[in-house]
């Protein structure tokens, strides 16, 4: 396990870096299902929650929105989030429950854009937005125990078990 110094928030590439037995676990429970939660902070600062896709592509963590839809406008304003993959069909939970935080910067580079069109083939047009982590947050259970995982960048993983 690498030992990161920088506490500023890391693209999921810098996450899979410092902790990429983590980031493997994460991204296959995100993978799970097409659609996750979304939770962005409305001009009021109250909380939205929507629906969106989460996208792994190029080393990166890529939220895709239509364009001007509450949530892009959301995350122009304050780029706050928080993504809750989808928990499933059921309360088992075999997977755990899996949440990344951060900030969410808009991309604009018609270079990558035009690799994401190329590769993805998304709707047109959209608005596309990176995750820079500030945290990533696994909840399961291993036998009669509660297992919490939690890591931030600068920091090693965390994990915390609870009967």
């Amino acid at each position: 396990m690498a030992l990161m110094t920088s506490s500023s928030p890391l693209s999921w590439i810098g996450f899979a870096a410092a902790e990429p037995v983590f980031a493997d676990t994460a991204r296959r429970r995100f993978q799970l299902y097409k659609h996750h939660v979304l939770a962005t902070l409305r001009k009021d600062g109250s909380p939205r929650v929507t629906g969106l896709e989460a996208d792994f592509r190029f080393g990166e963590l890529l939220l895709g929105m239509m364009p001007d839809s509450r949530k892009a406008l959301d995350l122009r304003r304050d780029p706050r989030f928080a993504l809750q993959a989808n928990p499933g069909p059921d309360a088992e939970m075999n997977d755990g429950d899996v949440r990344v935080s951060g900030r969410a910067v808009e991309i604009t580079d018609p270079e990558f854009l035009a690799r994401f069109i190329e590769d993805a083939t998304p709707p047109e047009p959209f608005h596309l937005f990176r995750a820079e982590l500030t945290e990533v947050v696994r909840i399961g259970l291993d036998g009669d125990s509660l297992v919490i995982e939690s890591w931030r960048p600068g920091q090693p993983l965390r994990t915390v078990r609870r009967k």
